[in-house]
């Protein structure tokens, strides 16, 4: 990853020196995934990859809460995947990203929109049956059909046991009765943004946690961006008036980061091209992406 026309200063390094792109066996593996195709509302969420990676220099490498740096540790960028979109394209991500579990101990996909949550899922592993899945989404994603509204149900259809899946900052007037309907007949764990008011945030990371890591099983998380309010995503299509805020979003992504069950993460659901002028939901997630990492770094 380049810094372009920032200032230099080899005091105050650039997170961007952070990737290595030959380092197979790196702890951390950032892959995008820059689908877009088979979004329900058109997007250009195929140029956020790209643009999330820029942004990563404008931060440091440094967490002054945590007292990490992310230099102790090993994080590779593995590039991007060609073509994500539609069944051929969802197979060859399930390919790519198959065995990529035992080389690093968390991969990031960066999207590019929902759908990816399946392919990876599918992929990373051959049998749904024993992990658990968290999502902060706006949305249940249990449409039918194969878009980026039906990665969990096509994930249930596919194996996954409904019980193993917590939904946490599901909005108001974002969903119908009918897919709320089957989230509650298939044993979701579900948790609107409204239950999040007066509660910490680390709290409720913690409990779904406990849910869809019961027994110790690995932990898939998707971080849809539209969970949070649309002052600080206006990048992501359905993002609401209401969402959670970009403060617990990024506590979020630091807590199931930090919890050795989690073995991969997507953020989706951003159109790089509808970002406000000021880049807030870009750079949202690219430091998204260092709270996950630093996450990982604060394991015992």
């Amino acid at each position: 990853m380049k810094s372009v026309g920032l200032p230099q200063d080899p005091l105050w390094p650039r997170a961007n020196i952070l990737f290595d792109g030959s380092a197979a066996a790196a702890d951390f593996a950032l892959l995008g995934i820059p689908a877009h195709q088979t979004s329900i509302s058109a997007t250009s969420a195929h140029l956020t990859p790209a643009a999330v990676r820029e942004l990563i220099s404008r931060y440091s490498t440094y967490s002054g809460s945590k007292n990490i740096d992310l230099q102790q540790l090993s994080m590779a960028d593995l590039g991007d995947i060609e073509s994500p979109d539609g069944i051929d394209g969802q197979l060859r991500v399930s390919q790519f990203v198959n065995g990529l579990l035992s080389k690093h101990k968390l991969l990031v996909g960066l999207g590019g929109d929902n759908s990816i949550s399946y392919s990876l899922c599918a992929g990373l592993w051959p049998d749904l049956s024993n992990i658990g899945i968290i999502t902060f989404d706006a949305h249940h994603d249990l449409r039918d059909g194969d878009t980026n509204g039906s990665p969990i149900w096509k994930l249930i259809q596919k194996g996954v046991p409904g019980k193993n899946i917590v939904q946490i900052g599901l909005s108001d007037f974002a969903n119908s009765r009918a897919y709320t309907d089957r989230a509650k007949e298939a044993g979701i764990t579900i948790i609107y943004r409204s239950e999040l008011r007066g509660r910490n945030i680390s709290d409720v990371v913690k409990g779904a946690l406990d849910i869809a890591g019961a027994g110790g099983r690995e932990i898939f998380v998707d971080i849809d961006v539209d969970v949070c309010d649309r002052s600080v995503a206006p990048a992501c299509p359905a993002s609401v008036p209401g969402g959670i805020t970009a403060d617990e979003i990024r506590c979020a992504a630091f807590e199931v980061a930090a919890d050795h069950r989690v073995r991969a993460i997507d953020i989706t659901e951003i159109d790089a091209a509808m970002d406000a002028p000021d880049q807030r939901t870009l750079r949202l997630a690219a430091l998204l992406v260092l709270e996950i990492a630093t996450g990982l770094a604060s394991r015992s």
